[in-house]
C-alpha cells in the first residue's frame, strides 16, 4: 500500500526541497509542484481560471507518479494550497476544487512552519503575510480534521523532523 503524504503550507517554507529530500530518504517517487511549471510556461500574468488548471494538473501529476512510488508518495503541494491561494487572491474558490477536496485525501499532511527565512522568487506574492497564511493552513487542516503534523527546523534538522513524524505516525 502506498501512503500519500502532502507537503503543504505557505510559500517559501521549503515544501519543494522537503518533498524531494523525503523521496530520496525513502527511495520513492515525489510529485513536484505543478503550479511552478505551469506559471513559468504561461508567459503572462495568471488569471483566476489558471488556478483551476493548476489544481487539475497537480492531481494528474500525482496520478502519473503513484505507480512509481514505493511505500510513500510525497506530494509537493495539494488542493488545499490552490484553495487558499484562490481565496486569498480572488476571495472565492472554484467549486471543482472544493468538490475534489472532499474526495481526494492524503494519509498525512506535513504543514511546513514559517521558521525559514523568506526567499525571493518572482512567483511568490506575500512576503509580509506569512503568519496570516500559516494560520489559514493550520485552521483549515484542523477544521477539516485532516491528519497533520507541523514540520519545523532548518537544514538537516527539518528533514530529520519530518522523518521522525513519518516514522511515528500511526498510519
Amino acid at each position: 500500500m502506498i501512503r500519500k503524504i502532502a507537503i503543504t503550507g505557505p510559500e517559501s517554507t521549503g515544501k519543494s526541497i522537503l518533498a524531494e529530500q523525503l523521496a530520496l530518504h525513502y527511495q520513492t517517487a515525489w510529485v513536484p509542484e505543478f503550479a511552478r511549471e505551469y506559471l513559468e510556461l504561461l508567459g503572462k500574468p495568471y488569471q483566476e481560471k489558471d488556478i483551476l488548471h493548476i489544481a487539475q494538473g497537480q492531481l494528474s501529476s500525482e496520478e502519473s507518479k503513484i505507480s512509481m512510488a514505493s511505500g510513500y508518495l510525497f506530494c509537493d503541494t495539494e488542493l488545499l494550497v490552490t484553495k487558499i491561494w484562490s481565496e486569498v487572491k480572488y476571495h472565492r474558490c472554484d467549486p471543482w476544487i472544493l468538490d475534489a477536496m472532499r474526495s481526494h485525501r492524503y494519509d498525512l499532511y506535513l504543514l511546513c512552519d514559517i521558521d525559514l527565512p523568506w526567499q525571493f522568487d518572482p512567483l511568490r506574492e506575500h512576503p509580509d503575510q506569512r503568519q496570516y497564511l500559516y494560520d489559514l493552513y493550520f485552521n483549515e487542516l484542523k477544521t477539516r480534521n485532516y491528519p497533520f503534523a507541523l514540520v519545523h527546523g532548518t537544514g538537516a534538522d527539518r528533514l530529520a523532523n519530518a522523518v521522525e513524524i513519518i516514522e511515528n505516525f500511526p498510519f
